[in-house]
């Protein structure tokens, strides 16, 4: 077990490609040490199955063992998921590839449905990409091609809904993704050697599902987790009608091809969120859940981010102060850059109020039964009707009133316009040509709804403020973009510790002026 701990932090970070140290994957799995877990899988080779490493099953040999990078690469090569740890559960690390943003960002543009009626070549193509280089660099990171990957995604959360929930088994089919029943089953049947209904335990608990038209089920993290900060971050920017914060759970409405719906998320058992979704298309849960998963950051590895930004003096006590502090996502883009338009140079309390007013004014009423969730009376407005409506009648300036519908008439016109990009430079740079959005907001977006881990806002007044309580002097933007090199590729994790830092100001929704060529003016 010492030299787990001693090595650790090493062989975590060799595991994060699929250059795996066989001998310390082993070692993890004698000490069934909950750090690996979802870095790694191991594949027993005399019963044909694959396990996390927590396993609580006997330690196979040595010899009878091989591992793989993600349980795509394990399926792949013949292994079926364990029944009693459940592979499904495990934290979606292979889903956050630092040492491969091409591959995170084609992880996450799958999540959204790229390859649903899609060949590989149309996602390729969307990340700047000959197939055949994307073929292999997901054979490198790993260890299975875009649909082996695809195809474990879905069978792994049948899984789940299946041991998790009371669906039946056709509820099951449509909402893991499968295109029929009859594929589904087939599927089934030839990883498993049985029948899905088969895997429904008889006895013990089952999560409340489909109770009122609900579907419920956890959501694993890597621990640590900061659950206060990301619920309080979300409390003070809950948009009245859309979002609420109540008894330490987190709700709000979503749209998604014209229907609504509400979801709510709670610290749940273990390592894990308890997510409700109230949905009326059960089709749409697997793009649900990977939105909730990148909203919460739940894919991130943090014993990795606090392993490197521990290593700045600066940091490390930040750090050390708030385990598993989490970069808070965005459901939409549209959204999150209407909020950033709305915040210019006011108070967060003001910007939600003015967003309210938005939302009530243009929003469409919430078309789905409320029961339990009385205050969400609302979806956001769609870019097209704010592009049409006269939004200075919510309060706003005239100058930024013209910026919020030109924003809007430009989203409406290319709804990927918050699309993932090749690199976090393109996509800034596509994003700065919207209106009133600058260096600041463009990088803003990109950290919240891109999930880009190093986007960094680095004109924000509150960052060269922390920066000049640790160290003594305030750094301008360019100083402090200089300095946060050593923090990449998390540049985005070492923002949100400054802002988080305690006796500082955390940031408000908005960028900064339109001209943003002065810092960022934090509002207070």
């Amino acid at each position: 077990m010492s030299e787990i701990r001693e090595t650790g932090t090493r062989t975590m970070a060799t595991m994060r490609t699929m250059t795996l140290d066989p001998d310390a994957c082993y070692r993890a799995v004698c000490a069934r040490d909950a750090r690996f877990d979802g870095s790694f899988f191991t594949g027993v080779t005399t019963t044909g199955i694959y396990c996390r490493p927590i396993c609580p099953a006997p330690t196979p040999k040595r010899e009878n063992v091989v591992f793989f990078a993600s349980a795509a690469a394990a399926q792949a090569a013949g292994f079926r998921p364990c029944l009693r740890c459940r592979p499904e559960i495990a934290p979606d690390v292979a889903a956050w590839r630092g040492t491969s943003n091409t591959v995170s960002r084609a992880l996450a543009l799958m999540e959204k449905g790229a390859l649903h009626g899609a060949p590989v070549a149309v996602l390729a193509e969307r990340l700047g990409l000959g197939e055949r280089q994307l073929r292999r660099l997901f054979r490198q990171h790993l260890g299975a091609s875009p649909l082996a990957v695809a195809q474990t995604h879905r069978l792994l959360l049948a899984k789940q809904l299946i041991h998790e929930t009371q669906l039946s088994m056709t509820e099951v089919a449509l909402a893991a993704g499968f295109g029929s029943v009859r594929r589904f089953n087939e599927t089934f049947r030839q990883m498993f050697q049985r029948q899905p209904a088969s895997l429904r335990r008889s006895k013990g608990a089952v999560l409340p599902s489909r109770t009122a038209g609900d579907v419920s089920l956890n959501l694993s993290y890597r621990a640590p987790y900061d659950w206060d900060s990301i619920l309080t971050f979300l409390a003070r920017r809950a948009i009245p009608g859309i979002e609420a914060v109540v008894d330490a759970s987190y709700a709000r409405t979503i749209e998604i091809d014209g229907q609504h719906g509400i979801v709510s998320l709670r610290r749940g058992a273990g390592d894990a969120l308890h997510a409700t979704i109230r949905f009326p298309r059960l089709a749409a849960l697997p793009m649900i859940i990977a939105r909730l998963r990148r909203v919460f950051d739940l894919a991130a590895d943090p014993q990795a981010i606090a392993a490197h930004l521990a290593e700045d003096r600066a940091l490390a006590p930040l750090v050390a102060a708030r385990p598993g502090l989490r970069v808070p996502g965005a459901w939409d883009g549209f959204e999150l850059a209407v909020r950033a338009l709305l915040g210019q140079q006011i108070s967060v309390a003001a910007a939600r109020t003015l967003a309210g007013r938005l939302v009530a004014q243009f929003g469409t009423p919430l078309m789905v039964d409320r029961t339990g969730f009385e205050r969400l009376t609302h979806v956001f407005p769609q870019a097209a009707a704010l592009a049409a409506a006269d939004v200075a009648a919510v309060g706003l300036p005239k100058t930024r009133s013209a910026a919020l519908t030109a924003l809007a008439a430009a989203v409406a016109a290319d709804p990927l316009i918050f699309g993932l990009r090749a690199t976090l430079d393109e996509a800034v740079l596509r994003l700065r040509g919207l209106a009133g959005v600058g260096e600041w907001t463009a990088q803003y977006i990109a950290m919240r709804e891109l999930r880009e881990p190093d986007a960094f806002p680095a004109a924000d007044l509150g960052l060269m403020r922390a920066i000049g309580l640790l160290e003594g002097r305030q750094p301008s933007p360019k100083e402090l973009l200089a300095r946060a090199e050593n923090w990449r590729p998390w540049r985005a994790y070492a923002a949100q510790h400054l802002w988080a830092a305690e006796a500082l100001p955390t940031p408000t929704d908005r960028p900064a002026p339109f001209r943003e060529a002065k810092p960022a003016k934090l509002a207070m």
